[in-house]
């Protein structure tokens, strides 16, 4: 359940409907949540935690929000092009998608536990998988005349993993979905890539380098001194797809509390 961040709330989406991917857990959850509170009608993705989405469903209905879930595996095209043509069949325009979902390779401790399993998973979902959802969801937008589409990234593209390689390679990759896609879709649809620092995910929670020592080392080489969870994140994420930021295209966000410096 949510914190209580002492942020402001604004009604930046209402009247608007939002897709979030991966949205039954973590950072998903949160971004959708946070997409109801400022007003939008939201569009809840899973693959295999229905549990999960449904309970993300179930708190938007709780605030007086709209909220309808979706099952698609991401990296089958197949299934991405149902799922774009149910999504908008259903909602008739679609004005914001984040691609959320990812394979961060949890298990995986040291880059010397790579598998030729986890590499391909990884890059199956975190690049194959972003690159049609934008490619997808992005045509469609163009029909519609307008959209804006949010691609979660992340911080190690600054500074790689040692952890896992492959991703750090697929989180590197967005970068090159996201510019091209952001010139090949323009004036009409944007298309940028957010990058969150460490959060305290559950899932993050449950790592053993988190628990042996890892936490309190990064907060103390983070300026604002602090990990948060994701609520106090998903606001800024969701910035990129706000009237606010509308000559911002192809560009790369960064919100870590300062761990990353990154720029002339």
């Amino acid at each position: 359940m949510s914190q209580n961040t002492g942020q402001k709330i604004f009604p930046r989406f209402a009247g608007k409907t939002v897709l979030v991917t991966g949205a039954g857990t973590g950072f998903g959850a949160e971004i959708a949540f946070r997409a109801a509170q400022e007003g939008a009608r939201v569009g809840v993705h899973y693959n295999s935690s229905k549990r999960g989405a449904e309970r993300t469903a179930e708190r938007i209905r709780a605030i007086g929000g709209e909220a309808f879930t979706v099952q698609a595996d991401i990296s089958s095209w197949g299934s991405i092009r149902l799922l774009a043509d149910k999504a908008f069949e259903r909602t008739g325009t679609l004005d914001v998608l984040v691609n959320n979902v990812g394979d961060v390779a949890t298990e995986q401790m040291s880059w010397r536990d790579l598998t030729q399993e986890s590499l391909d998973r990884v890059i199956d979902v975190d690049v194959k998988g972003t690159l049609l959802m934008t490619h997808e969801f992005g045509s469609r937008m163009l029909e519609q005349g307008h959209g804006a589409i949010v691609n979660i990234g992340s911080t190690v593209v600054v500074r790689g993993s040692a952890r896992a390689p492959q991703y750090a390679a697929a989180k590197y990759g967005l970068l090159g979905i996201t510019k091209s896609y952001a010139a090949a879709f323009a004036p009409a649809v944007r298309v940028n890539t957010f990058a969150p620092g460490f959060m305290e995910t559950g899932a993050t929670l449950e790592r053993e380098d988190w628990k042996s020592g890892r936490r309190e080392k990064l907060i103390a080489q983070t300026p604002m001194g602090t990990i948060p969870p994701p609520e106090v994140v998903a606001g800024t994420a969701l910035f990129l797809a706000t009237e606010d930021a509308s000559h911002i295209t192809g560009a790369y966000m960064l919100a870590d509390g300062g761990f990353n410096m990154v720029g002339a």
